[in-house]
C-alpha cells in the first residue's frame, strides 16, 4: 500500500469516528409517564397523541397468526406468548402497541424515520380475552389505526 493511500484510508477512518451518529430516540417512559399507567387503550392513546382520532387503513396487524378481520375473532392458545405480527405503507413518526386484557394498555412505542422499514414482529403476554390496537402516527399528523380481538385459551389448548 502506498503511503498516500495509506494516509487518506487513516485520516477517513478518523473523521468517521469523531463524526457522532445522528441516532434521535425519545423515552417515552420519561417524557410521557401517563401512556404507562393509562388503565384503558384510550386513555392511553390520549396521553401519548393528545387525541382519540383514529383513521382506519394503512395499518397491517396479525394477532395470534390470523390476519385483522374486523367481524372475526382470532384465537389464541396461550396468553403468555402472543405472536403479533404489524406494520404500514405510509410515512411515520411513531407506531404504538395497546392492548386491553392486562391492567396497563401499553405495550410499546416505536419511533420511526424516513430509513424505518415498518414492519414488525412482537409477543405480547394477554391475561385474558382482549383486543390489540395499533395506532401509527403519520407524517401527516394523523393517526391510523387497527385493532383485532382475540379469544385467549388460558388453559394453552384452546379451550
Amino acid at each position: 500500500m502506498e503511503r498516500r493511500q495509506f494516509l487518506n484510508v487513516t485520516l477517513g477512518a478518523l473523521a468517521l469516528a469523531v463524526v457522532p451518529a445522528s441516532v434521535k430516540a425519545e423515552d417515552f417512559r420519561k417524557s410521557k409517564p401517563a401512556v404507562w399507567s393509562a388503565h384503558t387503550v384510550e386513555d392511553a392513546i390520549k396521553a401519548l397523541y393528545g387525541t382519540n382520532e383514529l383513521v382506519e387503513g394503512h395499518v397491517k396487524l396479525k394477532a395470534a397468526g390470523e390476519t385483522f378481520d374486523s367481524g372475526k375473532k382470532a384465537v389464541a392458545s396461550s396468553g403468555g406468548a402472543i405472536p403479533v405480527d404489524f406494520g404500514t405503507d405510509i410515512a411515520a413518526k411513531t407506531i404504538a402497541v395497546f392492548q386491553d386484557a392486562n391492567p396497563e394498555s401499553a405495550v410499546c412505542v416505536i419511533s420511526t424515520n424516513k430509513y424505518s422499514v415498518n414492519e414488525y414482529s412482537i409477543k405480547i403476554k394477554m391475561g385474558k380475552p382482549g383486543s390489540i390496537t395499533i395506532v401509527v402516527e403519520g407524517e401527516d399528523g394523523k393517526l391510523y389505526a387497527a385493532k383485532q380481538t382475540l379469544d385467549v385459551a388460558l388453559g394453552g389448548c384452546e379451550g
